[in-house]
């Protein structure tokens, strides 16, 4: 029973976990390019898969390899986080404006089917706060398995939580569901300069703070 309630637990931390603010900002410049509700719920799967298989992969390092990640390390890791943040920010950007500018107002430019983005974002947020994770892992569960157990079922239930903000934040940006251009662009813009303010936060607070 000790180690069956946490294993439970992992999925409602892991639901929970995909709401936290840069997960949001860096969905909300995923499902952009999305004029679909299914290919940005797809999306937010994806993501998860993405950060699942990152925590499952340092966890297998730390728990069963015995690799000893320092914490500077993880602080460069979240460090890249922020620089990916900041990078999809710009891209985003860039293709609307050059959207924008191009005079595409009767069409959202989208890229249907191509979740290879959103795997690689997720990959690369699973570095952040991975480190923390399995240490508490590794200090409540008495066994590798349970460990590793806890750390896949938190990854899919961020999945499952991605995948219900993928959607919900897919509405602004879509010209389907809004009926706005104007409105829609500035919704781009606006996900777009914080997703790189947030990044750039995160990146002076790892690495400069």
């Amino acid at each position: 029973m000790q180690t069956t309630f946490p294993l439970l637990f992992a999925v409602l931390l892991g639901f929970a976990h995909a709401f936290e603010a840069d997960h949001l900002l860096a969905v909300s410049n995923i499902v952009i390019r999305r004029n679909r509700l299914l290919h940005a719920m797809k999306d937010g799967m994806i993501w998860g898969l993405g950060h699942t298989s990152t925590l499952f992969i340092i966890g297998f390092l730390m728990l069963v390899v015995k690799v000893s990640i320092s914490e500077h390390t993880f602080h460069f890791f979240e460090a890249s986080v922020g620089l990916m943040l900041m990078g999809l920010g710009v891209y985003r950007l860039i293709r609307s404006l050059r959207h924008r500018n191009t005079g595409g107002h009767g069409h959202t430019h989208t890229e249907d089917g191509k979740h290879h983005l959103a795997y690689g974002i997720g990959m690369v947020h699973g570095l952040a706060g991975s480190g923390a994770l399995v240490v508490l892992v590794m200090s409540q569960l008495p066994t590798i398995e349970s460990g590793l157990g806890y750390l896949l079922l938190f990854g899919l239930g961020s999945a499952a939580g991605m995948l219900v903000a993928s959607g919900v934040f897919s509405l602004p940006f879509s010209q389907k569901h809004l009926g706005n251009y104007a409105l829609q662009f500035a919704f781009t813009l606006l996900s777009s300069a914080l997703c790189v303010g947030f990044g750039a936060k995160m990146v002076y607070e790892n690495l400069l703070a």
